[in-house]
């Protein structure tokens, strides 16, 4: 007992202590002195200091870099280093549903950071904007550094016909997020601060009433609600410089039952090949075929889960420019369906300590400003009825702190007609090295944690009650079972059970197969809905059915087996441009139907009871597979 009594005070000193530092006390040996943050070896005692990854490269600086001049526009990207090529063009808007740039003929050298564009010289045949007239207009901008790397794409309002000006410009979207069969939410960025207005079929509705951040902010989402079912809807979003134009559709009454299709697709990280297969972190082409292909197909919807970009950096802006090469790729399409989009482990901003080769990854903290969940979910706009956090947990060390990352916009559902999405974070509080996991806390690859999977089991009870809803689809980034690339972690680390997440020091009671079997019986045998998990990670596409006949255990498990009632696909659609991976053998490969290295988009077609899934290459539109998922 005095043993056990000494253990709990000396525990509480180390929260206190930590705590007092900054440091969550979910972590364990995380220390900071006068030199900043270490963690000590615990063989050798050395210290593995923290390693400064800070990068002053900001999406920021290239959003507020134009500055007038009297024949164009000059830029300063406020980056000495930057030594490069500037791409330009005009933005044609008018009678176009997806505007993207017409790039001109020229490119203009960057220089110590700067460059100019000459838009006197873009007269005559070369303009499509009729700027000479109207004396304003929008240009576009890539910029692209030493190495012929693109590493970011823009766009600056102008007025005047020489000398000429920057505007207050809108940024970035409008994008249509959360729609239900009622309401909507646009949300878009502004160069400057301002207090912009919306317009739905000709009615205004003013920030300052529908905004969910305050007023006159940069970032803006307006929540318009009161709206008709299935309906079509022409929107307009109005600064004081800029009117941009587009349309949605809202989705149907819940139980419709009618025809829709939706998309789905994973890992687009940047890929080899040059250009716009590697756009800051992205493989922006293969992201736009995806998303074009998608609206071509008539989706009503995109998921999109996990590896959006090739992250793992500590450098919270950088990791902001990457996000925004993604959406500048998506973007055109954005602007008329909604995109949801989930966690996977190259969305990390972590802290790294030791040398480059071998560092120790944690999640990023404080958690509220800065762990990988919160610059994801400032980044994007996905429903908000997800768990709070792995706080209150049993394994919680202070009941009386938030101790967690928020799990905030990164675990949510959503319902269209009478189909319902669930999509989870199998990345969260994540740590990239597992094995050096127990030595200061944090969460493998591909561990869904107590919270999240009590929220997963409340969540699926309710849609089984739910009568309107007939089609469950559950999303995750990591597969269940990996079947190319992945073999040595996901949910099943060449069947080691001992992964698992060490808070404070201690591990957790279930193992990385154990909660697997967890999350698969909630799918399975505690549901007749759910179709399909839709996981991504391993770079290529593939489907399998997991069944009772199928191998789920190493040949070594001890462990109580999980008795399968039912079967259930697993579609593994991590081909959106990621460098590829083949195949693997794995004691369920016999249950394989079909494995493919093609880039690849997954539609659903729903039609009633029914479930279609046909399978494209994007790039080539060559047919992978179609095939009846229900009847």
């Amino acid at each position: 007992m005095r043993t056990f009594i000494l253990s709990c005070i000396f525990l509480i000193s180390m929260a206190q202590l930590a705590r007092a530092q900054g440091i969550p006390a979910a972590y364990a040996n995380i220390h900071a002195d006068e030199n900043g943050l270490y963690i000590l070896h615990p063989e050798s005692g050395d210290k593995l200091e923290f390693i400064s990854t800070e990068s002053d490269i900001s999406p920021d600086a290239f959003v507020r870099a134009a500055r007038g001049a009297s024949q164009g526009l000059d830029f300063d990207f406020a980056d000495a280093g930057l030594q490069g090529l500037l791409y330009y063009g005009f933005v044609p808007a008018e009678n176009v549903r997806f505007p993207l740039p017409a790039w001109f003929k020229h490119a203009e050298k960057i220089t110590d950071g700067k460059a100019s564009v000459n838009i006197t010289a873009m007269r005559g045949k070369y303009d499509i904007i009729g700027w000479e007239t109207s004396g304003r207009g929008l240009l576009a901008y890539r910029v692209s550094n030493s190495r012929g790397e693109l590493i970011y794409e823009g766009r600056v309002g102008f007025v005047g016909k020489g000398p000429f000006e920057p505007t207050l410009t809108i940024t970035e979207g409008p994008f249509v997020n959360r729609v239900t069969s009622e309401s909507v939410t646009l949300t878009f960025s502004t160069s400057q601060l301002c207090s912009p207005t919306v317009s739905i079929d000709g009615i205004v509705y003013a920030e300052k009433q529908r905004m969910m951040n305050p007023a006159g902010n940069t970032r803006h989402e307006i929540l318009i609600n009161k709206l008709k079912p299935a309906t079509t809807y022409t929107y307009s979003v109005h600064t004081a410089e800029q009117s941009i134009s587009n349309r949605f559709t809202t989705a149907p009454l819940a139980g419709s039952r009618k025809p829709f299709a939706f998309g789905y697709a994973s890992d687009s990280r940047k890929a080899m090949g040059g250009g716009e297969r590697s756009m800051k972190g992205v493989n922006a082409y293969m992201v736009k075929r995806l998303a074009a292909l998608s609206v071509s197909q008539g989706a009503a919807f995109l998921q999109f889960t996990g590896d959006l970009i090739n992250g793992q950096i500590s450098a919270i802006e950088e990791t902001r420019l990457e996000y925004a090469s993604w959406k500048r790729a998506v973007e055109p399409f954005w602007h008329t369906i909604p995109v949801y989009t989930g966690m996977g482990n190259h969305e990390s901003v972590c802290l790294l300590f030791g040398d480059d080769a071998n560092a120790v990854s944690v999640d990023r903290f404080p958690f509220a400003s800065s762990s990988a969940e919160t610059v994801f979910a400032n980044e994007f706009c996905n429903p908000a009825n997800g768990p709070v956090s792995e706080d209150g947990s049993y394994f919680d060390p202070d009941p009386n702190s938030s101790d967690f990352p928020p799990y905030h916009e990164s675990v949510y559902s959503y319902t269209y007609d009478n189909v319902a999405m669930v999509v989870l974070n199998s990345d969260y509080w994540y740590a990239k090295n597992e094995e050096m996991i127990p030595l200061t806390g944090g969460n493998p690859h591909g561990y869904v944690m107590d919270n999240q999977l009590a929220w997963f089991a409340k969540t699926i009870e309710h849609l089984e009650a739910d009568k309107q809803i007939d089609h469950v689809f559950v999303s995750i980034h990591t597969p269940l079972f990996p079947n190319g690339g992945h073999a040595g972690d996901a949910m099943w680390y060449l069947g080691n059970n001992d992964i698992r997440p060490y808070v404070a020091g201690n591990p957790v009671e279930k193992g990385i197969i154990e909660r697997r079997d967890e999350l698969l019986n909630i799918m399975v045998n505690q549901s007749k809905k759910v179709v399909a998990v839709l996981t991504g990670d391993e770079h290529n596409y593939s489907r399998l059915l997991i069944d009772s006949d199928m191998a789920l255990y190493p040949e070594s498990w001890s462990h109580e087996k999980l008795v399968l009632k039912r079967p259930l696909w697993q579609i593994t659609n991590g081909s959106a441009g990621a460098p590829y991976y083949g195949p693997e053998t794995l004691p369920w490969s016999d249950h394989l139907k079909v494995f493919s290295q093609q880039s690849a988009l997954a539609m659903f077609y729903v039609n009633g009871s029914e479930v279609e899934l046909k399978v494209t290459n994007p790039d080539t539109l060559e047919e992978i597979e179609t095939i009846r998922l229900r009847q």
